[in-house]
């Protein structure tokens, strides 16, 4: 379902969607177009695109074709979920080690709409982090590794 949104294939791209994306959530996905639950993620992104394009635009990032930021948001699980909201990265309280973005797919379509509902609201209360909506047995749980530290 990827083929149904957006995409952005380079880091000028990205950085120019950053920029100029303003008063909404901007809600890229890092992953893959060829990886089950990027497709699985990707379904729910454009069926709620939709929904939610009061508050948010939906982009897809190939992990691959940008490593500045997959190195910058330390991306090693596809998918990876990122909100900004006027050029700022928006961080989330998931009940999970990292804030920075939301790994693995969605349960249900009315998660990421509540998600961004949530962080929508707070942005425009000048939040730079918000607590997830979302019931924490619906979130992916896993472990940070540091290596080389």
């Amino acid at each position: 379902m990827s083929f149904l949104l957006p995409k952005l294939t380079s880091k000028k791209e990205v950085d120019q969607v950053i920029k100029t994306t303003e008063d909404l959530v901007l809600v890229l996905r890092f992953g893959r177009d060829t990886d089950l639950v990027c497709m699985q993620l990707d379904e729910i992104l454009s069926k709620t695109a939709h929904d939610v394009s009061k508050m948010a635009t939906v982009y897809c990032v190939d992990s691959d074709s940008v490593p500045v930021y997959t190195q910058y948001f330390d991306i090693a699980l596809i998918p990876a979920t990122i909100f900004f909201f006027n050029g700022q990265h928006m961080k989330v309280d998931y009940g999970t080690p990292d804030h920075t973005k939301f790994i693995g797919s969605f349960k249900t379509k009315q998660d990421f709409i509540d998600l961004v509902e949530v962080i929508y609201l707070g942005a425009m209360k000048g939040k730079l982090m918000v607590r997830s909506p979302i019931d924490p047995q619906n979130i992916t749980q896993y472990e940070l590794l540091y290596q080389d530290i």
